[in-house]
């Protein structure tokens, strides 16, 4: 592989990892925003008691547990990428 190619994919990589860590930061944010919510359902349907409160908790909850599962998702492709960065750099080092 070239060193040109290196860079190109060095480049594309930095990027990837840009924007990924962009969108680690939307979801923090939005999971603060739905553990909130899934909290005060929660307490809401303890208080009332009622069927009703119990599936509004249990579908914040739900909310929640997606979220968290795409934050974990998004946070192992920044690792990933992260690691293929420094192969990439290792092999521009070694070149020069």
């Amino acid at each position: 592989m070239g060193t040109r190619s290196v860079e190109r994919r060095l480049a594309k990589t930095g990027a990837r990892l840009k924007s990924l860590r962009a969108e680690l930061a939307v979801i923090d944010e939005q999971l603060r925003y739905l553990r909130d919510d899934a909290d005060d359902q929660a307490i809401r349907a303890m208080v009332s008691e009622t069927p009703g409160a119990g599936a509004e908790a249990r579908d914040a909850q739900h909310h929640v547990d997606a979220m968290h599962k795409h934050r974990t998702h998004v946070a192992a492709e920044i690792t990933e990428l992260e690691q293929r960065q420094d192969e990439l750099l290792d092999q521009l080092s070694a070149r020069r």
